[in-house]
């Protein structure tokens, strides 16, 4: 069967399909944008999971049991969110894939110099989490995430389902349109599982050195690589 799936779907443009469930599926909950996700491509579509908190985790396993659910584990990140991720792979019905760079902490730091993350933050962002992405998405046809639009400027004119033209895959955002609120309400509502950090000053989490505590009332982004103008590490690009 998956190899039929394989075949109907090499044979299929999936730029069009791209086009008509965008449009589709722009107003439609999250579940249904999930669930129309995983019908269309089984099993070559992942979830990815900066471990923030386990919404979109909640949801796609509900839909699909045992989805693979890709962590990117740049080496760098806060104790607290390797334990976030240990403890969503335990109370969820998912398999978490862990994704490492190519070279330890250790190894970049013998072959570029210590503290990249201070002195290119670019290049660093690259190394431990866009190129081990785009390594990980490999075998997917297609990723969902959960990038909202009111996040940054950069997520403002995500769609709900988009080509990503760069890794040549079908991109599903089914919490494009929510807010913050709607966020926490499920959160509450449903039980999930959040990491700690977000309870203590840390709305937007990354990595330990380049991630610091925002003031209230600040822009919640405003920790991130605080005084470099940089905003976004590339994942989401």
């Amino acid at each position: 069967m998956t190899l039929v799936f394989e075949r109907e779907t090499a044979a299929l443009d999936l730029t069009d399909i791209v086009e008509s469930a965008a449009d589709a599926l722009e107003e439609a909950p999250a579940e249904e944008i999930i669930r129309w996700a995983i019908a269309t491509f089984g099993d070559r579509i992942c979830v990815t999971s900066s471990m923030k908190d386990a919404v979109l985790v909640d949801i796609a396993a509900k839909i699909r049991p045992g989805i693979d659910v890709l962590f990117v584990d740049t080496g760098y990140h806060f104790a607290e969110t390797i334990g976030t991720r240990d403890a969503v792979e335990t109370v969820y019905p998912i398999n978490v894939v862990n994704v490492t760079a190519s070279r330890t902490v250790a190894e970049q730091e013998r072959d570029l110099g210590p503290r990249l993350n201070g002195r290119n933050p670019d290049l660093c962002c690259y190394l431990r989490k866009v190129e081990p992405l785009n390594r990980a998405l490999g075998p997917y046809l297609a990723w969902i995430t959960g990038i909202r639009r009111e996040e940054t400027s950069h997520r403002r004119g995500a769609r709900v389902v988009e080509w990503n033209a760069a890794r040549g895959k079908v991109k599903v955002n089914p919490l494009a349109r929510w807010t913050h609120e709607q966020l926490l309400t499920y959160i509450e509502d449903n039980g999930i599982l959040v990491n700690p950090l977000q309870y203590d000053g840390y709305p937007s989490i990354g990595c330990e050195p380049c991630t610091q505590r925002v003031a209230p009332g600040e822009d919640p982004r405003s920790g991130r690589w605080a005084g470099t103008g940089k905003s976004e590490c590339g994942i989401n690009i």
